[in-house]
């Protein structure tokens, strides 16, 4: 077992601010990776590097939110309503990324987008606007409000008897949860668990069946994780399967 901290990878959205494009991710996961994970936090960019090369250099992969979507082409989906945000740098950095981690044996942990990135890569489909979709409630913060409002608890989320995440809830059959996310899985992806579910019935976390550490949730833990005990437990057990993982010893 290595005792440094892990170095977690974690692939970059790419904006344009003026005229240039930058690579950027979310300081709050950053922090969420330092603090809660134990762990060490590179960014990747996505640029197209090398999938194997940079796998050789992290212990683990996390997969962020972003205001983006993931475009509609990689699960044979309707165009986007216009003026949805797409970053199609991200995609081809991320899609290729996940299957490839997971196959290496690499601890995943994908949040919000990277969930939905996650059921993709894995042949899944989405659907891009959940509150339209008959016998879903609505999933979709107030972003006029202050960020402690649209962070906090939404909903609760069923928790399967037998993942992962029931056994981090220590037994819980539930636990409460944010949500700012206008889409959802329509169609699991192969080989995917589903770990929770809303009162809707939408899936809101799910697992890689027969990877080491491959999880996903639909809502955001890195917000204030250490303040938060399931959230602080989920980026632990990430951290230490980074750790622990037979890729890195």
């Amino acid at each position: 077992m290595q005792t440094r901290r892990p170095i977690i990878g974690v692939p970059a959205d790419r904006r344009m601010l003026g005229k240039h494009p930058f690579h950027a991710v979310g300081e709050k996961y950053l922090h969420a990776l330092i603090e809660a994970a134990d762990a060490l936090p590179i960014i990747i960019p996505s640029l197209g590097l090398d999938v194997q090369e940079l796998l050789g250099l992290v212990d683990g992969v996390l997969l962020t939110g972003s205001p983006s979507n993931v475009e509609p082409q990689h699960y044979a989906g309707s165009p986007s309503v216009p003026g949805t945000l797409h970053d199609p740098h991200r995609d081809a950095t991320t899609l290729a990324l996940i299957p490839a981690a997971v196959r290496a044996g690499l601890p995943v942990l994908g949040i919000c987008r990277g969930f939905q990135e996650m059921n993709v890569a894995f042949g899944g489909s989405l659907h891009q606007r959940v509150h339209e979709v008959e016998g879903h409630m609505d999933h979709r913060d107030d972003e006029s409000a202050p960020l402690e409002v649209q962070y906090g608890p939404a909903h609760d989320v069923l928790l399967d008897p037998g993942g992962l995440l029931r056994q981090l809830a220590g037994g819980a059959e539930r636990i409460r949860v944010n949500s700012l996310h206008w889409q959802g899985v329509d169609r699991l992806g192969q080989g995917l668990a589903v770990e929770a579910r809303a009162p809707d019935g939408l899936v809101e976390a799910f697992r890689v069946s027969d990877a080491c550490f491959a999880v996903a949730v639909q809502w955001h833990p890195e917000w204030q994780a250490m303040n938060n005990p399931f959230s602080r437990a989920l980026f632990a057990a990430f951290g230490r399967a980074c750790r622990e993982g037979d890729a890195v010893e």
